[in-house]
């Protein structure tokens, strides 16, 4: 039997395709249940471990999807494979072609002022169905009501969180209460994807994989950040190793 979900270093993945994945969301939307989605990925995994609180957040989380082929490939090496990537920016594109078709409301939430708006020129232009329900950039104050009031008197069907982590999961759980309906998912740089600020890796590059290593000769500056993926790997392995005793 399959599990449902399949747990990393304590973070339990939903076992789930992709398409599965926006069945489930579009039947939450029609329900009007209110869900907390994470895409994590071997970065965030991590930083639960150091980060208690944090890790209280993500277990607030309704689902978690594994966004980087680094879950994927762990969950192989713990003999619970995941069928693949879930990723935020995949997720959030068939989301809109959802609600263009069904003229749901979304709420667009992050980024650069100018990336949010080229984001919302570029939804406007390819959803028109799209029910905008409002947007505000990534800088504002954390502590002041009126974001949250504003985003629950929008009545969202969509609220898309680009604030990077673990900005946008620690928003989203803390204000969650707040809200009666909605799909609040964390998708970190999408929106500078979408509005062409950013190009995402070719697609040979991420049939092979190797989306990672992409955005790391575009950007040299990340390669701190990915030194995780072989300190993850080392720590997967290990608890492995460790459980088998």
């Amino acid at each position: 039997m399959t599990s449902k979900f399949v747990k990393i270093l304590g973070v339990p993945f939903i076992n789930t395709t992709r398409a599965a994945f926006i069945q489930t969301l579009q039947n939450r939307i029609e329900n009007k249940e209110k869900t907390f989605v994470v895409t994590a990925n071997p970065e965030i995994v991590m930083h639960t471990l150091d980060d208690s609180d944090y890790k209280k957040t993500l277990e607030r989380a309704d689902f978690i999807t594994a966004d980087g082929i680094g879950i994927v490939k762990a969950a192989q090496l713990i003999g619970q494979p995941l069928p693949e990537r879930v990723s935020g920016y995949d997720m959030m594109m068939d989301l809109l072609e959802v609600a263009d078709e069904k003229r749901y409301r979304v709420f667009f939430l992050g980024a650069a002022d100018h990336v949010l708006q080229d984001t919302l020129a570029k939804v406007k232009s390819d959803y028109p169905g799209v029910q905008i329900a409002g947007a505000q950039n990534g800088f504002f104050d954390w502590n002041d009501p009126v974001l949250p009031q504003m985003i629950k008197d929008a009545k969202p069907d969509l609220v898309f969180v680009a604030l990077g982590f673990p900005r946008q999961e620690n928003w989203i759980g803390s204000h969650l209460g707040h809200f009666n309906q909605g799909v609040f998912i964390g998708i970190g740089g999408s929106f500078d994807v979408l509005s062409g600020n950013a190009k995402r890796a070719p697609e040979v590059w991420q049939k092979l994989n190797l989306e990672w290593f992409y955005r790391l000769v575009k950007q040299p500056s990340r390669w701190k950040r990915m030194l995780v993926l072989p300190k993850f790997a080392v720590t997967v392995i290990g608890r492995k190793a460790a459980n088998k005793r």
